[in-house]
């Protein structure tokens, strides 16, 4: 496989409270999302793409560098140093260490679900003008399940496990599909309320 992100792990675990806090910033994940997607990117591509000053995205993936999220290649000057991604994946803790900890994980958690469904609405309004292939093919299903807990954390393997298996087409460009788009996928699974 042709790596042209060259990114260091596939995913990077966050722990640290400064780190969860740091990367739940909407314009952070921004950043954080389009180098994964798109490779090395500079300060002033990254501005370009996401109608941001140069200045802002320069700042940020500075922040982001801080926690390891993203680091410079080595190559350019100035604003024209192009950055990456360090990871593939960012994994939040399951269950945190410290209060502090598991109130920055929620936190982030709460802003990439906002971030989700503000993707998804967007999708909504704009799913009409879509070639009718891709209208078909968009997923929104939901169904609710008596599991016990072994088999809920079965089912959320076996959905991982179907989803890694096009996972590397992020870092191949070669491996994709012509006809391929870049599509967003979000699994939710959460035991109800008693």
């Amino acid at each position: 496989m042709q790596c042209y992100l060259c990114i260091n792990v596939d995913v990077i675990d966050l722990t640290d409270p400064r780190a969860l806090r740091a990367y739940a910033h909407p314009l952070r994940l921004k950043l954080i999302g389009l180098l994964r997607r798109e490779g090395p990117l500079t300060a002033t591509r990254t501005a370009e793409l996401l109608g941001e000053s140069s200045g802002s995205t320069s700042f940020h993936l500075r922040q982001l560098a801080k926690y390891g999220l993203v680091e410079e290649t080595g190559e350019g000057t100035g604003r024209e140093k192009p950055w990456r991604a360090t990871a593939l994946f960012t994994r939040l803790p399951d269950i945190a260490a410290t209060p502090e900890a598991a109130e920055a994980a929620d936190h982030t958690r709460a802003v990439i679900a906002a971030r989700y469904h503000e993707r998804f609405l967007d999708w909504i309004a704009r799913s009409r003008h879509e070639p009718e292939e891709w209208q078909r093919a968009a997923v929104m299903t939901d169904r609710m399940l008596y599991l016990t807990v072994d088999e809920l954390a079965q089912l959320g393997e076996q959905i991982k496990e179907l989803v890694d298996e096009y996972s590397s087409r992020l870092v191949d460009r070669h491996a994709r599909p012509e006809d391929s788009r870049l599509v967003t996928f979000v699994g939710l699974a959460f035991p109800e309320e008693p």
